[in-house]
């Protein structure tokens, strides 16, 4: 008798033990439910920079048109302290649906959008996009390149200053392209863009073609990227094609390398031969320390039937660089210094030393301070 008792009990305190337990599972999830609010999925980050510039042999004070005297790639060109940028990204992830607003103030930011006019000025990237299935993603408006190695925030590259191939291949681009997610490691994607760097409108009535083929693993990745199209007017100026190599490894816990490579040429209107640029460029990276990295950008950049301007060419057109650049990378929380020594060494006399004499070399010295939210 006792025992049935028992047994009886037992039971009852266990089935109550269930209810309550399936009471609480269902309390703790409608609550979590409930404090999930609409603006959750927002998001707002960002960054700010500036920076200090010497050189070293060379003139520092202004020209007589407000120019200094720096290599010729974009960004960390002026004297003394000097601005970077105030980046505000403000973006919305959906189950299916999003968009980023991207919106950049200050030096860099404008050197970044220098193809728009008005309120357009401060836009760095806006777009919308749509995941249409697991595998299949699209995007339509403003976006950043996807082609080499750096980009426009000084978040995202280890070296503050940036690449000849980064500063004369495209920033941004605005159309429509399409991802796919081949496989776990495969990736690929195509596009239809306004020509490079016309982020604003069409004024030409020409487009490009984009596309990319993506492998990554956990250690590392490599993006095959290609463009084609008409840059400009019809019939003043030919197609473009470029075609670029980004790849990146951890070859250890504290050793990484990464590559770019890049190849671009314009068809003439008339007879001759084509124009543009190519180059390669080693990124080795040491973390020496959870706050201290070291890094270095060593790139041979080459122009040839008069390229696009970048360099000091010679009566043929051509004309070449090697740029060394030692970067220290030293964390404080969310602020990051950024202490760099560059030397660029140019095929021809290219710029002016202290006595104004043309050289083939220039030495300077850049501190950086980024801070990121």
């Amino acid at each position: 008798m006792f025992i049935m008792k028992a047994k009886t009990v037992t039971n009852f305190l266990r089935k109550v033990s269930i209810v309550a337990l399936a009471f609480a599972s269902f309390t703790t999830i409608a609550q979590e439910e409930e404090e999930k609010k609409w603006f959750d999925n927002f998001s707002v980050n960002g960054s700010v920079d500036g920076y200090y510039r010497y050189n070293i042999g060379a003139p520092n004070k202004a020209n007589d048109d407000g120019s200094f005297v720096a290599p010729g790639t974009s960004f960390v060109n002026q004297s003394g302290f000097a601005l970077g940028m105030a980046n505000v990204i403000l973006g919305y992830e959906g189950e299916k649906v999003g968009f980023v607003a991207d919106l950049v103030f200050g030096q860099r930011g404008e050197d970044a959008v220098f193809n728009s006019d008005g309120s357009a000025q401060i836009v760095n990237q806006l777009y919308a996009y749509w995941n249409v299935s697991e595998k299949v993603k699209l995007t339509i408006g403003n976006f950043n390149t996807y082609l080499g190695y750096e980009v426009i925030s000084p978040t995202g590259n280890f070296n503050y200053s940036t690449s000849y191939m980064f500063s004369y291949g495209p920033f941004s681009h605005t159309g429509l392209k399409a991802d796919f997610a081949l496989s776990e490691k495969w990736s690929a994607m195509v596009a239809v863009m306004n020509p490079t760097d016309y982020t604003e409108n069409n004024p030409f009535d020409t487009y490009i073609f984009g596309a990319q083929v993506g492998y990554s693993v956990d250690n590392g990745s490599a993006f095959l990227n290609f463009r084609y199209g008409n840059e400009g007017e019809p019939g003043e100026v030919g197609p473009t094609f470029q075609a670029d190599l980004t790849t990146g490894w951890d070859l250890t816990e504290d050793f990484y390398l990464g590559i770019n490579g890049t190849y671009l040429s314009t068809e003439p209107q008339e007879d001759g031969d084509a124009s543009g640029f190519y180059g390669v460029a080693l990124y080795p990276q040491y973390k020496t320390s959870e706050k201290f990295t070291l890094g270095l950008r060593g790139e041979y950049f080459a122009e040839f039937e008069g390229g696009v301007g970048a360099l000091t060419t010679d009566a043929e057109g051509e004309g070449s660089v090697f740029a060394a650049t030692l970067t220290g990378s030293y964390d404080i929380g969310n602020l990051t210094l950024k202490p760099e020594l560059r030397l660029d060494s140019t095929s021809e006399d290219t710029f002016p030393d202290n006595d104004g004499e043309a050289t083939k070399s220039l030495s300077s010295f850049v501190l950086g301070a980024i801070y990121k939210f």
